[in-house]
């Protein structure tokens, strides 16, 4: 028999997001017993948002959304609701770091948590609202059905392109160092450059990255892997000091 109080501590964590699996490890109470009281709570009134289709803080929600679009996911509950999740690698903890705090800016109140993988953790969320925020969702993978901006998604991205950009680099970008051989006074010398690369197989997002570069005014060209072209390139110097302004390598 469990006291009400360490009830509800268990039922507070599943309401963050938890998984029944972490919050038994936690608590040491079993999942079936923790499935039970949530059988038993009548469902509570559904809190409305002031304006689902605009987020909290709009700065935040263009960098996300290129997150989103990248490396992020949406899945329904089985008692309602849904779950954000966006998956980073375990190399770049500023990244997680700022992937969570843009969470907690679009929807604050929400309960973001990490849950660790194989070389990667996914910092995720559940909320009712997602799948308003993200009307990208549906089934099946990105770069086989259509992917577009909302208008008011777009109007979002229009005011705040860097943040789109630097979410969809964070997402499924980088930055590199290239080098090649040059001939100099009779001596061939090695030249570095830096480059941006961003790679994807939907060619909606790929347009919607190269639009917004378009924008505000960075050069790009087309790489193709194989005979897709997957890859985006930035290496004009003027264009990849834009870059270093306002996106920045990982970290």
């Amino acid at each position: 028999m469990y006291d009400l109080s360490t009830r509800k501590r268990a039922l507070a964590l599943v309401a963050q997001g938890r998984s029944l699996n972490s919050v038994s490890l936690e608590t040491g109470i079993s999942r079936a017993a923790i499935r039970s009281w949530q059988d038993r709570i009548e469902p509570r009134p559904r809190m409305p948002h002031p304006d689902p289709g605009r987020p909290s803080d709009e700065s935040a929600y263009a960098y996300l959304l290129g997150l989103y679009l990248g490396d992020g996911c949406i899945s329904p509950h089985p008692r309602g609701g849904y779950y954000l999740r966006i998956a980073c690698a375990d190399a770049w903890p500023g990244l997680i770091e700022e992937c969570r705090e843009a969470i907690g800016k679009v929807r604050p109140g929400v309960g973001v948590y990490v849950a660790q993988k194989q070389g990667c953790v996914a910092v995720a969320s559940y909320s009712r609202n997602w799948p308003i925020l993200f009307p990208q969702h549906g089934p099946g993978k990105k770069h086989e059905r259509h992917i577009a901006l909302e208008p008011w998604q777009q109007a979002i991205v229009d005011a705040r392109p860097w943040e789109f950009i630097r979410g969809l680099i964070h997402s499924d970008g980088c930055r590199i160092t290239n080098w090649t051989t040059r001939i100099v006074g009779g001596e061939r010398k090695r030249y570095e450059y830096p480059r941006y690369f961003f790679s994807n197989k939907s060619d909606d997002i790929r347009g919607l990255f190269t639009h917004t570069l378009d924008r505000v005014g960075v050069e790009w060209t087309t790489l193709a892997r194989g005979s897709n072209p997957f890859n985006i390139s930035v290496a004009r110097k003027a264009s990849v000091a834009l870059m270093d302004a306002h996106v920045g390598p990982k970290y």
